[in-house]
């Protein structure tokens, strides 16, 4: 009897996750292909992800028994997108308004409102909303006159030679395989070699596998920074490739801070085998806002140099 018991667990802990597998092709296919596209294509696809994310938000927080002005915050949020897609400058114009009108709403509302209900909402927008839509904004970068579809797309022409692609596209690219080579070196490495906890707030992670996470990262965005003729290209990469593997990290603990606080393994169940979006998408959160101020700020500064 306890030899079918041990055979029954060694099949089941050996048996090949597909539905993870195939939920987790496919969306990366979706995602690579709204990426490629770029324009509109690229800023529906993404207020998609920004809609359902902002709704498992929402249950974590109401989980802890919060009322947050859930609507009204996404409705803001999808329109801060969109003004990201005509114009950045708009997008920074329409926050403040956003949070004006979120504030607005609460305060007028039967229920006396709390400070927990309107810094949970305003940081919904900001967490959900203003972070992620900084993704519109890299996309877009360098895309004057690259447009040869309708909407704003783009479909390239000549395979042969990727630094004729989009800046935006290609900064984009970059940045999607560092988070990939962070998060793929932390579980790898971290299963091996890790032995010190990292934090509390995430008990399977270690600081041997956030270290070879990072590791891969900056040499993903080194490799990346030397094929784009990148000034500096070493020390660009590098300090890029820092940048990205510490954000994914950083988003990746925020999320699990906050499934923590409302007492819950996942925050949602809409991806087969990998919980919700949340959970796939937090190590994108604080990364794109750093690398759009990278390429428009700081890599200018040093090819002045």
């Amino acid at each position: 009897m306890s030899g079918n018991l041990s055979l029954s667990s060694t099949t089941t802990a050996n048996r090949v996750p597909w539905s993870r597998i195939i939920s987790g092709i496919v969306a990366i296919a979706l995602a690579l292909s709204m990426t490629l596209l770029g324009g509109w294509y690229f800023t529906i696809g993404f207020g998609i992800i920004i809609y359902l994310g902002e709704l498992e938000y929402f249950q974590l927080v109401r989980a802890t028994g919060i009322a947050p002005a859930g609507k009204t915050t996404l409705v803001v949020s999808l329109i801060l997108l969109a003004f990201c897609t005509l114009s950045s400058t708009l997008a920074d114009a329409v926050l403040p308004v956003a949070g004006t009108l979120i504030c607005f709403y609460l305060l007028f509302q039967p229920k006396l409102a709390t400070i927990a209900d309107i810094g949970s909402s305003i940081l919904g927008l900001f967490y959900c909303g203003y972070l992620p839509s900084y993704w519109v904004r890299l996309r877009a970068l360098g895309t004057e006159g690259h447009s040869n579809l309708p909407l704003g797309g783009f479909w390239p022409e000549n395979w042969s030679n990727l630094k004729e692609l989009p800046q935006g596209l290609t900064i984009t690219l970059l940045t999607f395989l560092c988070i990939w080579a962070a998060d793929i070196g932390a579980y790898s490495f971290g299963r091996v070699f890790g032995r010190t906890r990292l934090s509390h707030i995430s008990p399977k992670k270690t600081v041997e596998g956030a270290v070879f996470g990072v590791m891969g990262s900056v040499a993903v965005a080194i490799l990346g920074a030397w094929y784009l003729d990148w000034p500096r290209g070493t020390l660009t990469g590098a300090l890029l490739g820092l940048m990205i593997g510490i954000a994914s990290l950083l988003g990746d603990l925020t999320e699990s801070m906050m499934k923590r606080d409302a007492g819950v393994k996942d925050s949602g169940q809409l991806i087969p085998g990998h919980g919700g979006i949340l959970d796939r998408a937090d190590s994108y959160v604080f990364t794109a806002p750093l690398v759009y101020y990278f390429v428009t700020l700081l890599l200018p500064l040093l090819s002045g140099l």
